[in-house]
């Protein structure tokens, strides 16, 4: 299964990626992104936000 991931390093916290899926990236409490725990990740939406990262610090992991 393929799972999204964020380079934390490289994060600017714009915010895109929570307006693009919010239903799976999230602002934690230490105010980072996080992706939330699903049991598949709707690949278009992610790939979409993936395409629009300024910092290109969303990828695929192999989980």
């Amino acid at each position: 299964m393929k799972k999204p991931a964020i380079d934390l390093s490289e994060c600017s916290l714009c915010e895109g990626c929570l307006d693009v899926r919010p239903s799976v990236f999230r602002l934690s409490d230490a105010e980072y992104i996080e992706v939330v725990e699903l049991s598949s990740y709707p690949e278009m939406e992610i790939s979409e936000a993936i395409k629009y990262c300024p910092e290109d610090c969303i990828y695929w992991e192999e989980v």
